[in-house]
C-alpha cells in the first residue's frame, strides 16, 4: 500500500502563512489527481494537468501545486485563520479512482 507523508504543519498566528508537502513515493503520483483534507473534508484538489479547485472557505488565500519531478504536492496557506486549524492530509482527490492509505496528516494550529 501506497502511504502519503506529510509535513510542515505547525503553530501560528492569525494572518501567518505555512506550506504543507505531501510526498507520494512511486511513478504513480503523476498520473493521480491530488488533494489536500482537512479533517477528511476536501480543501483543494490539482489535476495531473495542474487544474485546481478549492473550497469556498479557502478560496483566494490557499494554493495548491504539484512538482511531478518530486512526487510532491504542496498546499502554500496564506491569512491563516483559526477556523483553519485542524489536522491536514493528502490524498487521491476525490473525483480519482486511487486511494492511497492514509498518513499520520499534519497539524496546523492557528492561534488568534
Amino acid at each position: 500500500q501506497v502511504q502519503a507523508v506529510e509535513s510542515g504543519g505547525g503553530l501560528v498566528q492569525a494572518g501567518g502563512s505555512l506550506r504543507l508537502s505531501c510526498e507520494i513515493p512511486g511513478s504513480i503520483f503523476r498520473f493521480t489527481a491530488m488533494g489536500w483534507y482537512r479533517q477528511r473534508e476536501m480543501v483543494a484538489d490539482i489535476s495531473m494537468d495542474g487544474f485546481t479547485k478549492y473550497a469556498d472557505s479557502v478560496k483566494g488565500r490557499f494554493t495548491i501545486s504539484r512538482d511531478n519531478a518530486k512526487n510532491t504536492v504542496y498546499l502554500q496557506m496564506n491569512s491563516l485563520k483559526p477556523e483553519d486549524s485542524g489536522v491536514y492530509y493528502c490524498n487521491a482527490a476525490a473525483y480519482s479512482n486511487r486511494r492511497f492509505s492514509w498518513g499520520q496528516g499534519t497539524q496546523v494550529t492557528v492561534s488568534s
